[in-house]
């Protein structure tokens, strides 16, 4: 049966950012959120591929990663502009230095965590993340996370993605946000 609900009563003051591995759902827990909150929810990685007029692995694959990087850079400071919306990041975005300084200053900033075995799972359905083409998913997630979790860890609210139910997670994050 499919759930409905009126918008939740926390309304930010400000956007809220979700970061996080490849598949931890920033995406999806993003939209639900927006949803719950009745705030607009904006993709980064969506913004990027629009702003560019090619795709995140078109990107990588004629510029590299480094000038991926510097574009994401740009989009996000554009979406921080202080308005309350949902934005979800790409897994990398938190670890320019630039980028996690605006987003911990001008936003709240989300960790959506899960392990590496459970991310596997969920990337192993979609072949579009250019960091793991034609590699182990479980290895370069587990590799990803040892290096990329201690600087997630600088958000101030951590949610555990678990195998549940979306809302289930959407409704941890409202928890947090509220308390």
């Amino acid at each position: 049966m499919l759930q409905t609900h009126t918008a939740d009563p926390y309304t930010p003051s400000r956007p809220i950012v979700l970061i996080g591995l490849m598949g931890v759902g920033k995406t999806t827990i993003g939209r639900r959120l927006a949803q719950r909150l009745n705030l607009p929810f904006v993709d980064a990685d969506v913004e990027i591929e629009s702003a560019a007029g090619m795709t995140i692995a078109e990107i990588f694959e004629r510029f590299g990663e480094a000038h991926f990087r510097d574009g994401e850079r740009r989009v996000i400071a554009r979406l921080v502009d202080g308005t309350p919306k949902v934005i979800a990041t790409g897994g990398g975005a938190f670890l320019n230095v630039e980028t996690r300084a605006l987003i911990l200053d001008q936003a709240i900033t989300i960790w959506l965590d899960a392990p590496p075995h459970i991310l596997a799972e969920r990337v192993a359905k979609r072949d579009h993340r250019p960091l793991l083409r034609g590699k182990d998913p479980l290895k370069v997630l587990t590799e990803l996370a040892a290096v990329r979790n201690p600087v997630y860890a600088l958000a101030p609210i951590h949610v555990v993605s678990k195998s549940a139910p979306h809302d289930a997670t959407v409704s941890a994050i409202l928890k947090a946000l509220t308390a």
